[in-house]
């Protein structure tokens, strides 16, 4: 059986930084609430874009966040995980917008306007991996989910 690790502050962010999807995870008056997003890293925050309309709006900014992103292979019984945790807050400065678009600007998947900007800048960032073997992986053909 596989052992889980702990990862390093400069592994979480690498792993982090290396991705494009994760899921939020936020409170709303009704309770808990996750949902998927692409991202981008910029500086030590997880940015991301969504709707004026949805619930992200509404509740997300200027609120604690979690952030999760993931990488399993389940053939192997590998994966990592890492969690990011800290206050969004709603990008709205034209001069931040622009640094978040010359670096890397997170691309949402799902269509309609998603031109509201929230930045979940980590004041805690903690990962885990079970499985060191990921060279295998690398080396495997792709293998489509049937």
């Amino acid at each position: 059986m596989n052992e889980p690790r702990e990862l390093t502050n400069a592994e979480c962010v690498h792993f982090l930084s290396a991705g494009v999807v994760g899921r939020v995870a936020m409170s709303a008056p009704d309770g808990p609430r996750i949902a998927p997003v692409n991202y981008a890293v910029h500086d030590d925050a997880i940015v991301f874009r969504t709707s004026p309309y949805s619930e992200m709006s509404a509740y997300g900014w200027d609120s604690e966040l979690a952030f999760e992103v993931d990488e399993l292979d389940y053939e192997t019984l590998q994966g990592s995980s890492v969690v990011a945790r800290g206050r969004g807050r709603v990008v709205e400065e034209p001069e931040e917008i622009a640094a978040i678009h010359n670096a890397w600007e997170p691309r949402p998947w799902a269509g309609g306007s998603r031109n509201v900007y929230v930045k979940l800048a980590w004041r805690e960032l903690t990962g885990r991996r079970v499985g060191d073997d990921w060279a295998k992986r690398s080396r495997a053909p792709y293998r489509p989910l049937h």
